[in-house]
């Protein structure tokens, strides 16, 4: 059953990643609706997204809940596919008012190679469901962060492109489909912002109920996580202080999401999978 409703999420996934491709490649939103970045999301990205996450979520609860109900599987792969539902959610979720829809030609397609992963390449680490109420809420906390820092790296690309493709004076079918640059940079720091302050709370809570942030297994993650927060920070005191933008803040957008990247997965994959720790 797992290994089917698995296959059914992947190819929703696909499905929704070649849609939108089309969707966006075609040129096909009337030049008026993305002028003024108002365009609506596609009738079917709700419906056939929402059959898809859910079907990823019973998948998930299946491979990440360990069946004594002691604890939790969040081994490289089953974290990577958690991460990429969580991802998806917040991106429909959006995408009902924001016109972020377009992202999702990166997203549906990784969050199909996760789950893929997840169910040909078993991984374990073990996380006791007994923890702390402030321990879970601290990794609540963290994961919500990475998820919308995700999604502005993804933004951040997609911005990049347009941005290529204005100063090259081609705005064919593809930037034609897209929001102004202005909408696209809006909506770039909107998220940033958010996941900043959710960070921040991360990283505030990990100081208060970890036992010790510095401790050899941890010591990577605490000190790229505040490495990232550092970088994100300066990003935004630049928006707000001197107006940055266009590549100065795609730049930076990127060397955040990869040290705070580096942080959680460059660790697990060290650990788990070379290591086998």
């Amino acid at each position: 059953m797992t290994i089917l409703l698995s296959t059914a999420a992947i190819v929703l996934y696909l499905i929704l990643g070649v849609l939108l491709g089309k969707r966006l490649f075609s040129g096909s939103l009337p030049l008026n609706q993305s002028s003024i970045g108002r365009q609506r999301s596609p009738k079917w990205l709700l419906p056939l997204g929402s059959i898809a996450i859910v079907t990823h979520a019973i998948v998930l609860h299946e491979l990440i809940f360990i069946e004594s109900g002691m604890g939790l599987n969040l081994g490289f792969y089953n974290a990577a596919s958690l991460i990429t539902w969580l991802i998806v959610l917040l991106l429909l979720i959006a995408s009902i008012t924001k016109p972020i829809e377009n992202l999702g030609i990166i997203i549906f397609p990784l969050a199909s190679i996760t789950l893929l992963l997840e169910n040909l390449i078993p991984s374990s680490h073990i996380i006791l469901t007994n923890a702390a109420s402030e321990l879970r809420f601290h990794i609540l906390i963290s994961v919500l962060a990475y998820s919308l820092f995700s999604i502005a790296a993804m933004q951040a690309i997609l911005l990049a492109i347009q941005n290529r493709f204005l100063r090259k004076k081609h705005p064919g079918g593809f930037i034609r489909a897209l929001p102004p640059l202005e909408t696209m940079e809006s909506l770039l720091f909107q998220m940033i912002a958010v996941g900043f302050v959710l960070q921040s709370l991360a990283l505030i809570t990990g100081m208060f109920y970890l036992e010790d942030m510095f401790e050899q297994h941890l010591v990577h993650k605490t000190i790229l996580s505040i490495a990232a927060w550092c970088v994100f920070a300066i990003l935004l005191w630049g928006r707000w202080k001197f107006g940055w933008r266009g590549r100065t803040a795609i730049r930076w957008t990127m060397v955040g999401f990869t040290i705070l990247l580096l942080s959680y997965f460059g660790s697990k994959l060290v650990l788990e999978i070379f290591l086998n720790k």
